[in-house]
């Protein structure tokens, strides 16, 4: 177990529960970090005003990396870094979600665009940011300029994998296309992604790989695996994300990101 100084988490399916509660013993976890001098930071596929309600109960002090990694934000809110799509990219990727009968989210640094209100995941996704998105017949070409995530979304879970690969195929290194839940497909800048939010913590606070540990449960969480010391997969994640990791703790249901900080981040550290 290395010496860790900072331990980067995703949010949905890690800290938080299947019904987005953040419990106070994950929130204890997270203070007896501080109180370690282990610094503690935030990725997800959220948008930064979604992850907005976690800093003053984490009392977080580090940058939050939204969209994974598309924005860069201080716990204020105020941005400090924003990877947009290329516009022919945005438009690209729309066309291959549509394709697959799939609804096709866009997201700018500040708003959430939708076609349809009534469909699927909507309502509870706007519960779970705390803002509402804003219904478009269409997206302008402002829109496909300023966007900094597309989000594909369907219950058919086997058809958001098949659309995971066609666009990963027809995108190349042009784009990051990850499932952050097995209904939904991310699309983001290729600088976009939890590993690439691993690169850029190690500048921000200048520190090696090998003293970060990440925490995560779906596949886009395996890049930030790859790129820090140790990683950990919640007890709720696949097997195939398991496989990728240091070390496995309990469920998102079961306290599992309160025990991995316990058990492998405190008890590992040598002060």
């Amino acid at each position: 177990m290395p010496n860790i100084s900072l331990l980067l988490a995703d949010v949905d399916g890690t800290l938080v529960t299947e019904q987005k509660v953040l419990t106070p013993r994950a929130q204890a976890a997270v203070a007896n970090l501080r109180d370690r001098g282990i610094r503690f930071a935030i990725t997800s596929g959220r948008p930064p005003r979604g992850m907005e309600m976690l800093i003053e109960p984490l009392a977080l002090d580090s940058p939050i990396a939204g969209f994974n990694g598309g924005v860069f934000v201080h716990p204020d809110m105020s941005v400090i870094e924003t990877r947009s799509l290329a516009p022919d990219v945005t438009r690209t990727t729309i066309e291959i979600i549509e394709h697959h009968g799939m609804d096709a989210w866009l997201y700018t640094a500040t708003d959430w665009l939708i076609h349809r209100e009534d469909a699927p995941h909507v309502a509870r996704e706007a519960w779970t940011v705390k803002f509402p998105a804003k219904v478009v017949a269409e997206y302008s070409a402002a829109d496909l300029g300023h966007a900094v995530k597309i989000v594909g979304v369907s219950d058919d879970l086997a058809l958001v994998a098949k659309c995971e690969a066609d666009v990963a195929q027809a995108l190349g290194d042009r784009a990051s296309a990850k499932r952050s839940q097995p209904y939904y497909l991310d699309v983001t800048s290729p600088d976009a992604n939890k590993g690439a939010v691993v690169d850029a913590l190690l500048k921000y606070y200048r520190i090696p790989a090998e003293e970060i540990a990440t925490i995560g449960d779906m596949p886009n969480d395996t890049l930030m695996f790859r790129r820090s010391g140790f990683s950990i997969a919640m007890g709720n994640a696949s097997d195939e994300v398991k496989a990728q990791a240091s070390a496995v703790t309990d469920s998102y249901n079961d306290e599992g990101f309160a025990k991995a900080v316990e058990r492998f981040v405190l008890n590992g550290h040598r002060a």
